[in-house]
């Protein structure tokens, strides 16, 4: 058993290898990266903006409480991503329809309003996150693709540092569309310069907005997955990273010479 197993290990790395070859002379000139649980790590600013508004509401956090709305607020956003509803019906119901679940009712637009006031001064970096983009930022043309509310983005991005290092900030509240729509990279392509879709990389947490977007528009894909959670799905990403800093051997250069290998 011992054997099969190792067997099918070297198996899985020599299709890495033989992956990772066949990118290795590509030279990529635009990267795309995504905002939550790529670059910021929305699961710890969601958490405490939770505590805060459950704790102004009188309402005891608990784990279970907070399990809930994560999944009220998934199957939202998951229905956002394939168009069946507005980005106002997400924000604006989800937190009516997790207390009606319990028997209360509430104004889900005022502790919408409250929680995002609390999520907005979350700007937690993901490990590796400013170290690397502020190296990319001296040699590639770096755009913010995200779904989410424009104010929101725009204040944590602002005050995690990373704002200023990136050539721009398309979110989807303002294009009128949302990844993975092929309308939302159409956007985005049409506002950066000289851009070409086969020197393009998408990088990002989701299988289903960021990956798949990617793919539909043409692009290569870079699934970031820390957790290395299996994918049950049939979108498969181009490359597949545990940890930010691999980025580096896909772009094919090594950290200490990155300006020198970019430009030669």
């Amino acid at each position: 058993m011992n054997n099969i197993m190792e067997a099918k290990k070297n198996y899985n790395n020599s299709i890495e290898s033989i992956k990772m070859e066949r990118y290795v002379l590509k030279k990529y000139e635009t990267l795309l990266f995504d905002v939550d649980d790529t670059l910021l790590d929305f699961g710890t600013a969601e958490n405490a903006a939770l505590r805060l508004l459950f704790q102004d509401q009188k309402i005891p956090f608990s784990t279970e409480l907070e399990a809930h709305y994560k999944l009220v607020n998934h199957r939202l956003w998951e229905s956002f991503e394939e168009g069946k509803l507005a980005r106002d019906e997400v924000v604006n119901t989800r937190f009516s329809i997790l207390f009606k679940e319990y028997g209360q009712e509430v104004d889900g637009v005022l502790l919408e309003k409250k929680y995002r006031s609390y999520l907005e001064e979350g700007h937690q970096l993901v490990s590796g996150a400013f170290e690397l983009i502020t190296e990319l930022q001296k040699n590639y043309d770096l755009y913010i693709v995200t779904n989410g509310i424009s104010k929101t983005q725009d204040k944590r991005l602002r005050n995690s540092g990373l704002y200023p290092l990136f050539k721009d900030i398309f979110v989807s509240d303002d294009t009128g569309f949302q990844k993975p729509m092929r309308e939302f990279f159409d956007y985005v392509f049409a506002r950066i310069p000289n851009f070409s879709v086969e020197k393009g990389l998408i990088i990002g947490d989701s299988l289903s907005s960021d990956i798949k977007g990617g793919q539909q528009a043409g692009l290569d894909t870079c699934w970031f997955n820390p957790e290395m959670k299996p994918n049950d799905s049939k979108i498969v990403p181009t490359f597949q990273i545990k940890r930010l800093d691999e980025l580096y051997r896909i772009l094919h250069v090594k950290r200490d010479r990155l300006a020198s290998a970019v430009s030669e």
